[in-house]
């Protein structure tokens, strides 16, 4: 008779692990979700708060800035205060800021709620992430990160449809105010079940600290601001690449050279967590471009309202949750980066699908490559979770999947940043040369300009299909240059190692029942 396999003991041992594991996801859930569900609300939150499109601008840069500089904060503040402390904080902070954000009566207020937001919500998926890969042993991991993983993906699908349907049924403050009775359950589930850690102490390295937000807050403006500033003809653009630069170097040096440093750097001599890095990066790069693509396209050049488009996005979650699960099975069966080279390639074939979208095509293109697409997410998704972390010692746990957090957070920038750029460059290009192909002796042209009385009545509505036409084929370049990166990435999966043997224990971090 076969012996059973042998299950690996967790770094942390939790009474309810079923339960805890409930209550992570449900704060989880709701900090991704508010990522996105506000994004369709700034029209009328616009209108509501008297602010202009650039000012209005700054209830999403605050959140970003804000999140990006306190992710690197959570490994420390989880040492120093406790992670359950921390997490129980985190949630009340976010949920508290979230009802402020509600009834907020002019933009200062909301962007200050919304900074208050950022900092609180930046906390709580590393710290979630961290948990569930200490409560549950190396076998499990597969299916603890599908889990987690469903819960991160499930806010950027669900929430332009759900904060859509929020404000046309109620109004922009209900996207705000949903979160509480969510922020509410989560934390009575979380104090009833989060255990207590062990604290830490750890002089705060105020220094490698604001080098390292410097770096990081200046990229962000960057991004976010590059587009509208003309990129690099702006002298305000050259200054933030200036201080990210500066910033990144002299925090390198820094932890390098400094006794105590505010993040080791030990931990980036594991070549699995580096190479997750990467591999993250260009996820984010290629997944929340398109679906920061998506909408516009559907609403402005298909005509399809909110509500339908949210509809047709659907399949792509369906398919990264149904995949999820299915992944979390085989993560230790076969070999994850088998698993990760499959779902890159079914993100590839899918971006190559959309390549092929046409303004007068019927759905089903898009929720064929949608599907696809989700299934190749979650394919990706779970074991690059699992393999980032499996050869790191638990004590570098919270800092790398806060770096983690950080990576794709600034892929996800940076990704939206070039397509948005690339859109617009391309969108000038296209309509040039739509335009130089038309001529007035066209036969076409001639017997459509007949018609209608004549070329000086048809020449606004000519210059409107042109302009429709080349926004659709600068859609169709995005998705061409998102499809190469995905393809690109294929060669780095090749650097994972597959997890050997138990994960290294810290017992400093091991949490007590």
């Amino acid at each position: 008779m076969a012996a059973a396999p042998t299950i690996s003991a967790p770094a942390v041992f939790v009474k309810n692990k079923g339960l805890l594991t409930a209550a992570i996801m449900v704060a989880v859930i709701m900090q991704v979700l508010d990522t996105t569900i506000a994004n369709v609300a700034l029209p009328a939150m616009r209108a509501s708060l008297g602010a202009s499109q650039d000012e209005i601008n700054w209830v999403l840069t605050s959140y970003i800035v804000a999140a990006a500089i306190a992710t690197p904060l959570t490994g420390w503040f989880a040492d120093r205060f406790g992670r359950r402390n921390l997490l129980l904080f985190a949630v009340v902070g976010f949920t508290s800021a979230s009802l402020l954000c509600g009834v907020a009566g002019n933009l200062v207020q909301m962007v200050l709620f919304r900074i208050m937001q950022g900092v609180c919500g930046a906390m709580l998926v590393p710290l979630a992430q961290a948990t569930m890969m200490d409560i549950n042993p190396r076998e499990k991991l597969g299916q603890a990160m599908a889990l987690f993983g469903a819960g991160i993906m499930f806010g950027p699908i669900i929430g332009p449809t759900l904060g859509g349907w929020l404000t046309e049924t109620f109004s922009w403050r209900a996207v705000f105010i949903v979160n509480l009775p969510v922020g509410i359950v989560a934390f009575f589930m979380l104090f009833s079940l989060m255990p207590s850690s062990i604290i830490k102490i750890r002089k705060f390295d105020f220094f490698g600290f604001g080098m390292l937000a410097l770096a990081v807050a200046s990229t962000q403006m960057l991004l976010d601001r590059g587009q509208g500033l003309g990129w690099f003809e702006s002298p305000e653009i050259w200054l933030y690449l200036g201080l990210a630069i500066s910033g990144l170097w002299v925090f390198i040096v820094h932890c390098l050279t400094a006794g105590n440093p505010f993040m080791d750097m030990g931990m980036f001599k594991d070549r699995n967590l580096v190479t997750g890095l990467v591999l993250i990066f260009a996820t984010g790069i290629t997944l929340f471009s398109g679906l920061a693509l998506l909408p516009p396209m559907l609403q402005n050049l298909m005509g399809f309202p909110v509500i339908e488009t949210g509809i047709l996005m659907g399949p792509r979650g369906i398919g990264t949750m149904v995949s999820m699960i299915i992944v979390g099975r085989l993560v230790g069966v076969l070999d994850s980066r088998i698993l990760i080279i499959f779902g890159t390639l079914l993100m590839g074939y899918s971006l190559y699908m959309m390549t092929e979208f046409d303004i007068v095509m019927s759905t089903t293109p898009i929720i064929v490559s949608g599907l696809i697409q989700g299934i190749g997410m979650g394919f990706v998704f779970v074991p690059l979770n699992s393999l980032a972390f499996a050869t790191i010692s638990s004590k570098y746990r919270v800092d790398a999947t806060a770096m983690f957090s950080l990576i794709r957070n600034v892929g996800q920038g940076v990704g939206i940043s070039i397509v948005t750029t690339v859109l617009a460059q391309m969108q000038m290009v296209n309509y040039a040369e739509l335009t130089d192909r038309i001529t007035l002796d066209s036969a076409p042209l001639r017997d459509f300009a007949s018609a209608n009385g004549g070329f000086a009545n048809i020449a606004s509505s000519i210059s409107g299909l042109i302009s429709q036409q080349a926004a659709m084929l600068a859609f169709l370049d995005d998705f061409k240059l998102m499809m190469i990166v995905t393809f690109l990435s294929l060669p780095i999966v090749l650097l994972l190692r597959p997890a050997k043997g138990p994960v290294k224990v810290d017992p400093a971090h091991a949490m007590a029942e």
